[in-house]
């Protein structure tokens, strides 16, 4: 009997990261962004600073999680999940090394498999397995690309090739400046249609996490008691609204909190959690 590693059993991950994500107002602009490049078949830039939450929105928006585990082909089978057929949009990864040719077939190898996904959840009777061309860029309505800046230019005249073949949306999702660099290949820069810049959490936002995170520790927030108000100025001060230090930042709260058994967040239990940090410039 085939030993199916652990994390190809089920959807249990997969299911967790979906109902954690906080649905920001920045995630709702990046998702407005992203139907429009889908909808126009435009290509589309995403830029902003390291941690404000780029690759997570990239991923809850194309329901990543439900797919990164199926699509190599190599891994045993595992059931599709209804929400699949709602997915028509593929998240790739830059790679440094990855020739051009490499990444075509990646790409469209991924095409194909998810036009198999959509494929199979059809009811029997409209069930082909004849999976076209024109099957698979209907299944594959748009193309994130994430670290863009590590491609090469090969690597992104690559892009631009699958694009103008494809009749697909195309992102690039990268740190600012990322629209310069692309701006040297006029024959790609001319075909951009759309650019959004990623910011940092907005101190409304700050609060609504906040809120969560207090919930996840079994706490309430009032904004009227001044340990609890102390404690969200020395957050909103570490993290200025970075979305993956904020993770970090709680991650050691939680366990400061259950090391010394205290049943509520100070500004000296945010401060010890952040000795255990490197913090770098935000």
């Amino acid at each position: 009997m085939t030993n199916i590693p652990k994390k190809c059993v089920d959807d249990t991950n997969a299911i967790e990261e979906q109902n954690s994500f906080i649905l920001t107002k920045e995630y709702r602009r990046f998702a407005e962004f992203s139907d429009a490049c889908r909808r126009e078949k435009y290509i589309g830039l995403c830029y902003g600073a390291p941690g404000v939450g780029k690759t997570l929105s990239a991923r809850y928006y194309a329901k990543w999680f439900f797919l990164e585990n199926r699509l190599p082909t190599h891994l045993p089978y595992l059931p599709l999940p209804t929400q699949i057929k709602d997915c028509h949009t593929l998240l790739y990864t830059g790679e440094m090394y990855n020739p051009a040719r490499v990444i075509k077939q990646r790409i469209l190898m991924m095409r194909t498999q998810l036009g198999r996904f959509h494929e199979e959840l059809l009811p029997p009777e409209e069930q082909s397995w004849i999976i076209t061309d024109d099957y698979i860029n209907r299944s594959c309505e748009l193309i994130i690309v994430d670290e863009s800046e590590r491609l090469k230019m090969s690597g992104i005249e690559q892009f631009r090739e699958i694009y103008d073949a494809g009749n697909i949306g195309l992102i690039f999702i990268g740190m600012p400046g990322l629209e310069k660099k692309l701006s040297r290949y006029p024959q790609l820069y001319s075909r951009v249609g759309f650019a959004h810049q990623y910011r940092a959490l907005s101190q409304s936002e700050m609060r609504f996490m906040l809120s969560h995170y207090w919930e996840k520790l079994d706490l309430k927030m009032n904004p009227n008691d001044f340990t609890d108000a102390e404690a969200i100025a020395a957050i909103a001060r570490i993290t200025n609204g970075n979305f993956r230090l904020l993770n970090r930042l709680f991650r050691q709260i939680q366990r400061v909190i259950k090391i010394n058994e205290l049943n509520c967040i100070t500004a000296e239990v945010v401060e010890a959690a952040r000795e255990c940090l490197v913090i770098g410039a935000i």
